[in-house]
């Protein structure tokens, strides 16, 4: 049986580096995201030679991620099937790039089973087109847009140790405006995972930014490097009663902190029907297309 642990946050550097080796462009291929969600997932990881490993739920509900790093992927795979074997389940693979699927194929044949997960495809999009909103179908995008800059006294700056509280504040503010979190299991699984990433916002070297309106934060959003060629977005938060405050936030985040990159992953939608319609209507140049796979 292999071993699994909880995820600690000195864990990063090593992590880091293995998931460096595959450049995987799925949000899941990520320390941050592994981290803060781990509460709300229960999960465990491990390493086995190279591979960062993960395994979360108990069972026959028990999970693999499909293994980041380099090396020999049939040996890692098959540890991974002695495990569940152990645990007296199948091995079930979750959040495979597409792009693995022939090798799988290819390993266990007839043996695999592949589903699309779609609620878990990320949307990714061109950092040149977040940033310039250009084109007619994202033209209603910079109406919003424009409907804020017209608001006197608003202004930007980074998230930082020093403003780092008032992002705190400001999700409590949030979270009553939306509704409130009581008995909402998924927005408070949300929260958890978010105020997991403020209070270790420095030890994780996110980037972040917020928008202030008379002084006051209205709005906040945070996110990393993902792979070669990818920046990604874990954290996005504004004013929703405040027209063209999301559209600000995204805009001017993307432009400052990602520009470099020729891409943006903002996620995915969880299948909540709202979000996929909010993230649909600035036209992903792709989806990042994930499965979730059974091994007889």
């Amino acid at each position: 049986m292999l071993e699994f642990r909880r995820i600690e946050i000195s864990d990063k550097i090593w992590v880091d580096e293995l998931l460096q080796y595959s450049d995987f462009r799925g949000a899941e291929y990520n320390f941050t995201n592994l981290f803060i969600w781990e509460p709300v997932f229960g999960s465990r990881i491990g390493r086995y030679k190279d591979f960062l490993i993960l395994r979360s739920g108990e069972g026959e509900n028990t999970r693999y991620l499909f293994p980041a790093g380099k090396g020999d992927y049939r040996d890692v795979l098959n540890a991974l099937r002695d495990d569940a074997k152990s645990r007296g389940c199948r091995l079930a693979i979750m959040a495979i790039p597409k792009e693995m699927l022939p090798l799988l194929s290819e390993i266990y044949g007839s043996d695999v089973e592949f589903t699309p997960a779609r609620d878990s495809f990320d949307y990714i999009y061109e950092s040149e087109k977040l940033i310039t909103l250009s084109g007619k179908k994202l033209q209603p995008k910079r109406n919003h847009l424009q409907r804020f800059k017209e608001l006197p006294g608003w202004s930007y700056e980074e998230i930082s140790e020093a403003n780092l509280q008032e992002c705190v504040n400001f999700t409590e503010e949030w979270c009553i405006e939306s509704g409130g979190c009581d008995g909402d299991k998924s927005l408070a699984s949300e929260l958890c995972a978010v105020g997991k990433a403020l209070t270790h916002f420095s030890d994780l070297k996110l980037k972040g930014g917020l928008l202030r309106l008379d002084g006051k934060v209205v709005a906040y959003s945070m996110g990393e490097k993902l792979n070669s060629d990818t920046f990604v977005v874990h954290i996005e938060k504004a004013k929703v009663s405040l027209r063209g405050c999301y559209q600000m936030i995204n805009r001017e985040f993307a432009e400052r902190e990602a520009r470099a990159f020729t891409y943006i992953n903002r996620e995915d939608d969880a299948g909540d029907e709202g979000l996929r319609r909010a993230k649909t209507s600035y036209y992903p140049v792709f989806m990042q297309e994930k499965f979730f796979a059974v091994i007889n």
